[in-house]
């Protein structure tokens, strides 16, 4: 990785007047900026008419990050850049910006490897059918240069993959996927070959059976799930896909007493969706681990809803709150109602929203400080008739009230209750002022319900800012900043924060970690082979880390596996909330946040578990001991 920052206290501040060079700590606040004031857009022109190669890396970047198709004509010139490194920054953010002419077409392809391979992957990331682009791209899959074949790779698998329901992939793109697959000596290029063979569907019996013995086991997980057939590898990735899209009975039993607990978890969910035979379950279901127990509860509540009625009843009294959450998704498979209403009452907010269906027990989760229950409160009561929408509708608002002062990153329970609320008199009256909240996305929300044009009533929404950006003392302090993750019974994390590349997502969570805020907080979402995700105070989705919503910074750090990016529900809707990619999730770049890496630990990642708890985060910064 080639480093976009100098130090920032080699730069000093701007110097005075229009035409002066910026700091690097200008360009990174322009950056941040996304192009408002005009005076962030000169600061990015300056940077380009600079001649520094290491400023115009950060300006293109910038326009990238901004997003706004306007601005490219300020990105033209540095597409031209005799510079790779800044080429290869400016193919970045001409897709990131959306800007095919930028791109395509080329007389010739870049000269330099990695600015080919960059250009390459941004071409694929945005064009639409078209056989030109699809021969190019594949005119240079054979390359001498990993670089360039990585890049093309990686750009015919976002090709074909954004386009899979209108492209009919040609025959030379498939036969040179193929060849990838099956000769390349890059792990990389196989693996990003065979994901764009499973976005083009292609199933072909010798690739498959070459890539299932590939020697990488991202690759041979990648075969088993375009296959779906069984394969009983060493690697518990490679195991867990088997038997998601292969396992049978025979197999789940097998594997319930897996070395690895995500297939030992998994083994079990599939005893219960197979509607295997019971024994096995009924075992489990008086185990001493919680996570195996709670999973054989509801599996067997699947298969024999009676059988499990006394198992369900004795999870419900577990002392952890995550069994009871379990025993409540189990209680609604065997229609429990004595067991639900006894856990929608539970103190755990989370417990409580699992067992809540109905609208009086929705009406309890609007009175607690709980964004995920105070969501499905009142999701629950907007599915209801519109005589229930109206009887609850003091109760709608005076929840929306009553967290007035919560940051704008409670979002998501205000954008249900202004969607739950009936359209009245009473409601059209509340609902007016609510055109100048503070956050746009409520704003339009609340236009969209008071009238279907929206034009006139959101002419008075402002521009959504969030916190000021740091001075350049602060940002400096983050260079070469590492931390460490203590993950209670599993062992420690590891990471190099990667402020080159995200520096205010890493400021965000310095800040964060060095208050405190991540100690006793969960990892609440475990999706094996793909993240495991924590933070929240809530343990849950919805509620934050944060008051504020953090800027996207994508770009060219990768979602590899044992990296750590900011959980978002939208474009620029970070809330502090972090994940962990548990495999290379490509399709996941130039979208997500990545600022960390794992350099020691990944083991501990590979265990972690539902419920398990950060107990302590430490920051070492560059120089301290």
């Amino acid at each position: 990785m080639w480093h976009l920052l100098v130090p920032l206290l080699q730069v000093g501040a701007s110097a005075s007047g229009a035409s002066a060079q910026p700091s690097v700590h200008d360009v990174l606040a322009a950056e941040y900026s996304r192009g408002a004031p005009a005076a962030q857009v000169a600061t990015i022109d300056r940077a380009i008419a600079s001649g520094d190669t290491a400023l115009q890396r950060l300006a293109a970047r910038a326009l990238g990050r901004w997003e706004q198709a306007a601005h490219a004509n300020r990105l033209a010139p540095l597409i031209a850049s005799t510079s790779p490194g800044v080429r290869r920054q400016a193919y970045d953010a001409a897709a990131q910006m959306r800007v095919l002419s930028l791109l395509w077409p080329r007389a010739t392809p870049d000269a330099d490897p990695r600015a080919r391979g960059a250009w390459g992957e941004s071409l694929g990331r945005i064009a639409t059918p078209d056989a030109a682009i699809e021969g190019a791209l594949v005119s240079q899959l054979g390359d001498a240069s990993v670089d360039t074949r990585r890049g093309m790779a990686r750009g015919l698998e976002s090709y074909l993959r954004r386009n899979a329901r209108t492209l009919k992939a040609q025959p030379a793109t498939l036969a040179a996927l193929r060849a990838r697959v099956q000769q390349d000596s890059d792990s990389e290029v196989r693996l990003a070959s065979m994901l764009a063979l499973t976005a083009a569907a292609d199933r072909d019996s010798v690739t498959l059976s070459r890539a299932r013995a590939d020697a990488d086991p991202q690759v041979r997980r990648a075969a088993v799930a375009l296959s779906r057939t069984w394969l009983d590898d060493p690697h518990p990735m490679v195991r867990w896909q088997a038997l998601r899209v292969a396992g049978d009975c025979a197999r789940a039993a097998a594997h319930v007493a897996d070395t690895s607990e995500h297939v030992r978890l998994v083994a079990i969910d599939l005893l219960g969706e197979k509607k295997c035979d019971t024994a096995p379950l009924r075992a489990l279901t008086s185990h001493a681990d919680w996570r195996r127990r709670a999973h054989a509860v509801v599996a067997l509540a699947r298969v024999a809803p009676a059988e499990a009625a006394p198992a369900v009843k004795a999870l419900a009294g577990a002392s952890v709150w995550q069994a009871r959450a379990w025993a409540a998704q189990a209680a609604v498979l065997i229609k429990d109602d004595a067991t639900l209403a006894k856990l929608a009452t539970d103190a755990e907010p989370n417990v409580a929203l699992a067992a809540s269906h109905t609208v009086p027990t929705a009406l309890a989760l609007l009175k607690r400080e709980h964004a995920g229950a105070m969501l499905h409160g009142a999701q629950v009561i907007g599915r209801a008739d519109s005589a229930t929408r109206r009887a609850n509708g003091p109760a709608l608002r005076a929840a929306f009230d009553r967290i007035a002062r919560r940051g704008v990153t409670w979002r998501d329970p205000r954008e249900a209750i202004v969607q739950a609320v009936l359209l009245d008199d009473a409601t059209r009256t509340w609902l007016e002022p609510l055109l100048k909240h503070p956050d746009p996305a409520i704003a339009r929300r609340v236009a969209m319900r008071l009238s279907p044009d929206t034009t006139k009533l959101l002419a008075h929404t402002t521009r959504y800012e969030p916190t000021p950006f740091p001075s350049a003392s602060v940002l400096n302090g983050l260079k070469g900043a590492t931390a460490e993750i203590h993950i209670a019974g599993k062992g420690i994390i590891a990471m190099r924060l990667l402020s080159d590349e995200a520096v205010m997502a890493v400021h965000a969570f310095v800040t964060l970690a060095e208050t405190g805020a991540f100690a006793g907080r969960t990892l609440h979402r475990i999706v094996p082979n793909f993240v495991v995700q924590g933070g929240s105070p809530g343990a849950d989705e919805y509620d934050p880390a944060t008051s504020y919503f953090m800027r996207d910074e994508v770009g060219f750090a990768r979602n590899a596996r044992g990296t750590f990016g900011i959980s978002t529900r939208g474009r620029d809707t970070g809330d502090g909330q972090l994940y962990i990619n548990l495999i290379d999730n490509m399709r996941l770049d130039h979208d997500y946040t990545v600022f960390a890496e794992t350099v020691r630990g990944l083991d501990v990642v590979d265990r972690i578990q539902e419920g398990d708890v950060m107990t302590r985060l430490v920051i070492k910064r560059q120089g301290s001991r």
